[in-house]
């Protein structure tokens, strides 16, 4: 699935982001720049999205 950031600027000026694509707190730190930039973050819904776990991957090495 492609990523995504939209924007949603409505009349009375106030707006809205929404990330698509994004798994566990990636959506977070993607749009952290742009949360900055639009200042203080009034709410937050969490979408199913965030609560997927993001594949981690971990190597071991056996030592004889």
């Amino acid at each position: 699935m492609t990523r995504t950031i939209e924007i949603v600027v409505k009349p009375d000026g106030s707006t809205s982001l929404e990330t698509k694509g994004f798994a566990g707190s990636d959506c977070r730190v993607a749009s952290e720049f742009i949360e900055q930039a639009l200042g203080t973050r009034a709410s937050e819904t969490l979408t199913s999205e965030f609560h997927q776990s993001v594949a981690a991957t971990q190597q071991i090495t056996q030592q004889r």
